[in-house]
């Protein structure tokens, strides 16, 4: 059984949750404590998608989440359109069950309509909803690359920017990529179609704000209002946190912000042990919080990244720790600092557990890269 964590209180009328026990907390409400029994669709409506650039962070998400988890699972589901990647929250590309395609991509439509004033310039004299309609025309006639929808707008709009027609598209229309782009083992280029399409169901209206903050709780919390607004993409949310104060419970972090939480949600003790993970680049975990002190030490803030190029995390004791990567012969395990002979031990352990799933007919040393410095 989970205990509860019985935090400090103070002057405040919030008891305060350290570090650890919002580290504790979101580990367990991401299937990151101990593994999961959830079956791969479940888990994927659970963490409200993957975030998804790329094509394989999805599996390893999952193989760090979940107990008995193969790639073949999730890549089934893709094959099958129970799931389905496409471009949601913070305006990436997301992993998404078929169900919350067709209701998150609404909810976050004025964030998509935003976006489209970055490109006024580039669609001066263009009918966005004319764009819209002969986008749908063309995408439901037959998948298309970006490319070819952009060449296709362009000659209805030759003197617009044709990179702006291809994000007007992508803003205006919820696009999913088809398969077999996607597809664990598999390769494809992007080839594009509206999600009602592909489904085979219209799009549901935009569910409720309220429902949606329960969800993300539920996945990430206890969390501020600005914790949620970062994970979505989406300002103005704190109406609706004020209208479930009634059924929340609040806390505050060590700063004094205000943090909400569903009244039975996990909050272990701020000792429970957090075994190592191995953490696909673009992971949930690192991005949906704004202040991301719960899981990324202050000396590593910007280290799980190089300029545009984002590398796999590792996490050692709940905390990232370093990163790591493939080469043709060996899983490479690089910190950030020190480990002790322990922790070196349950990653290698851990690692070994990762391959084992993922990359079962493969041959892989584990071995420790040189310690990158600070600074």
């Amino acid at each position: 059984m989970t205990k509860r964590s019985m935090p400090k209180t103070t002057t405040a009328t919030s008891p305060v949750l350290g570090v650890r026990d919002l580290n504790r907390a979101t580990l367990q409400r991401q299937l990151l404590l101990r593994r999961s029994p959830l079956d791969a669709k479940s888990a994927v409506a659970h963490l409200l998608g993957l975030q998804a650039q790329n094509v394989k962070p999805p599996y390893y998400a999952l193989a760090a989440r979940l107990d008995g988890f193969g790639p073949e699972e999730l890549s089934a589901l893709m094959a099958d359109r129970e799931v389905v990647r496409i471009v949601t929250m913070r305006s990436t590309i997301h992993t998404h069950t078929a169900d919350d395609c067709l209701t998150l991509r609404p909810l976050v439509q004025p964030a998509r309509d935003r976006e489209l004033t970055a490109f006024r310039k580039g669609l001066e004299g263009v009918d966005l909803g004319r764009l819209a309609a002969l986008a749908r025309e063309l995408v439901e006639d037959e998948p298309r690359t970006m490319k070819d929808l952009r060449e296709a707008l362009l000659a209805e709009w030759p003197d617009a920017d044709p990179q702006s027609l291809g994000i007007a598209a992508r803003c205006t229309l919820p696009l999913v990529q088809v398969t077999p782009r996607g597809l664990w083992g598999r390769s494809g280029q992007v080839a594009l179609t509206t999600a009602e399409h592909w489904l085979g169901r219209p799009a549901g209206a935009a569910p409720a704000i309220d429902a949606i903050v329960l969800r993300y709780l539920a996945a990430f919390g206890p969390a501020s209002v600005k914790d949620m607004q970062t994970w979505a993409g989406l300002t103005r949310l704190r109406e609706a946190f004020e209208r479930l104060r009634p059924r929340l419970v609040t806390f505050r972090d060590a700063n004094g912000a205000e943090l909400f939480d569903l009244p039975d949600a996990p909050r272990p003790d701020a000792d429970t042990p957090a075994p190592p993970r191995f953490l696909p680049e673009f992971d949930n975990l690192l991005l949906s919080h704004a202040d991301r002190s719960r899981v990324v030490p202050a000396g590593y803030r910007g280290r799980s990244w190089v300029g545009n190029m984002v590398h796999r995390t590792f996490l050692v004791d709940g905390f990232l720790a370093g990163v790591w990567r493939l080469t043709d012969d060996a899983l490479v395990i690089e910190p950030f600092g020190t480990l002790g002979g322990r922790e070196r031990e349950e990653l290698v352990r851990e690692g070994g557990r990762m391959l084992a799933t993922m990359h079962p007919q493969s041959s892989y040393d584990i071995r420790f890269g040189t310690v990158i410095p600070q600074g």
